[in-house]
């Protein structure tokens, strides 16, 4: 089940931390979340799964920044979030979606007990001008049932900045 914006509510600051928490992003089922003003980039045209990829940092000026189609983007959320009790999954809002730009590809599946901020994969089909502190994607919040395990590796685990991929060290 997923959990209503009344039950999200209810639970914050106790099973469900999100920081800083701004009643006005929250929805029917789910809480909006905003982009950090920075971005990283890879540095390189050819990835490599079994190696680290350079990346370069970009920082959103005030008047916007011009992202470029066919090019991935890393962001992340200015809210931290945490929760030992539920799933938490990421979605673009449709608003944005409907302006051809995709937030978070294709891993908007958290774990229970991830805590830290969210990294965004950001890709458009066309340009487009971004701005940092738009609400720009939303969580929301499954129950699980059964027994479970936390969330304990130390990859993504407590980010305090925009995580590249770390697949690399599945081959170490």
């Amino acid at each position: 089940m997923i959990l209503s914006g009344k039950e999200i509510k209810s639970k914050i600051g106790k099973e469900i931390i999100i920081e800083p928490y701004n009643e006005k992003q929250l929805n029917p089922n789910s809480y909006n979340l905003r982009l950090h003003n920075e971005l990283l980039i890879y540095e390189d045209n050819l990835l490599d799964m079994k190696k680290e990829n350079k990346t370069k940092k970009i920082i959103i000026p005030v008047e916007g920044l011009v992202l470029e189609p066919n090019k991935l983007y890393l962001g992340r959320t200015i809210e931290y979030t945490k929760t030992d009790k539920y799933v938490p999954m990421l979605e673009g809002r449709s608003s944005i979606g409907r302006l051809g730009l995709f937030i978070h590809v294709t891993a908007g599946f958290g774990d229970v007990g991830f805590s830290g901020y969210w990294t965004l994969e950001i890709f458009c089909v066309q340009p487009i001008r971004i701005y940092s502190d738009v609400e720009l994607c939303q969580i929301y919040y499954h129950s699980i049932e059964g027994e479970y395990e936390k969330y304990t590796s130390g990859k993504y685990q407590n980010n305090e900045g925009i995580q590249p991929s770390l697949l690399y060290k599945d081959f170490e």
